[in-house]
């Protein structure tokens, strides 16, 4: 790889590495409130999609550039190409985080099962914040693939403790509904609040199954 090149793809890594920041210090403004159970504070937590558009658009043109004036080799072709999809996937992560706080913070009153909601909206917000610190180790390995796999599993396992949790609070809220009619249309929105949370863990286990690709050139039915 030419000087220059490497140059330009450290630069693309160390942009989406901001992304990722801008989301895991949203994330991490959450847990804080939720831990301290206060959902006011949620209300005070700002996030711009509008600078996240900027940074990926950003990104977007970097790379770009870097295909004109460089023609990158297989290996650093395919990881570029990868940062363009997962600067996509981040986009979405902030739209989720926004819509969360939004669907949340409207609907948590002070009628509904507040203590059961919190017990599995922390650490599904925590999951998704342990999946963004992965990824970002997993942006910044070169070559080791088996640190790369194992961090990989890591994301997938948070992921899966995310669906797991959202799986069991559907059930209580579901229930709740049935027995509090009158409250219905809070939880109904609690759960589609709850719902965003697991499409980020989502959005994040495809992150990694970029970079997985980007960085080892497997596809997952090769793990």
């Amino acid at each position: 790889m030419l000087k220059k090149e490497e140059e330009k793809l450290n630069q693309i890594k160390n942009a989406v590495v901001e992304l990722n920041i801008l989301a895991l210090e949203t994330t991490k403004d959450v847990i804080g409130c939720l831990n301290g159970n206060n959902i006011e504070c949620l209300k005070d937590i700002k996030i711009s999609a509008k600078k996240a558009h900027s940074k990926s658009v950003e990104i977007d043109n970097m790379i770009v550039t870097a295909f004109a004036l460089y023609h990158p080799e297989a290996k650093d072709l395919r990881e570029m190409l990868s940062y363009l999809k997962i600067t996509n996937e981040f986009a979405r992560i902030i739209d989720n985080i926004r819509t969360f706080l939004k669907k949340f913070t409207a609907n948590y009153t002070k009628d509904i099962e507040k203590d059961q909601i919190l017990e599995y909206t922390t650490p599904m917000v925590k999951s998704c914040y342990e999946s963004l610190l992965a990824i970002n180790e997993m942006i910044a390995l070169e070559d080791d693939y088996e640190a790369i796999e194992k961090l990989y599993q890591r994301i997938s396992i948070e992921e899966s403790k995310t669906d797991d949790l959202y799986a069991m609070i559907e059930k209580n809220i579901l229930n709740a509904m049935n027995m509090n009619t009158e409250l219905s249309l809070e939880y109904f929105n609690i759960l589609s609040a709850l719902r965003r949370i697991e499409r980020f863990a989502d959005r994040t286990l495809s992150i990694a199954s970029i970079l997985m690709f980007a960085k080892t050139g497997k596809e997952l039915e090769q793990l």
